[in-house]
């Protein structure tokens, strides 16, 4: 399979990318996340206002095969949330780095982001992870 990886986004290895806007990251799940859950049904995000911790649990996507939680890779607090998907929640798998998009943070420290991986790096992961 061949991999879509962006090289402009940084990488997580539970599958999110992040792309950084200033002090601003917004983040969705990778190609490959959406085609390892099949046809994404359903989308669980969380309300602008909410702050989350690195690596914590902001959200739900569901699809056919099964319900998997979306992490934050990095600290801070929602300033927007894409609302969309909630009536189009198959964006998610025809347009991952796109529509799909799920939540804005604006960083406590966007340092965070320097410890993701990059584009090569993450498919790198996968290769030795497949």
């Amino acid at each position: 399979m061949s991999n879509n990886i962006p090289e402009n986004l940084r990488y997580s290895k539970d599958h999110e990318w992040v792309l950084v806007e200033g002090d601003v990251a917004t983040i969705g799940i990778t190609d490959y996340a959406q085609h390892s859950l099949g046809d994404v049904v359903y989308v669980d995000l969380p309300r602008s206002g909410d702050s989350f911790n690195s690596h914590e649990a902001f959200g739900s996507v569901e699809s056919v095969k099964a319900v998997s939680e979306v992490f934050t890779p990095v600290a801070g607090e929602i300033t927007e949330v894409n609302d969309a998907l909630n009536d189009d929640a198959e964006k998610v798998n025809s347009d991952p780095y796109g529509a799909a998009w799920f939540i804005k943070v604006k960083m406590e420290n966007p340092n965070e982001v320097d410890k993701m991986l990059s584009a090569e790096e993450y498919e790198e992961y996968l290769s030795a992870n497949a």
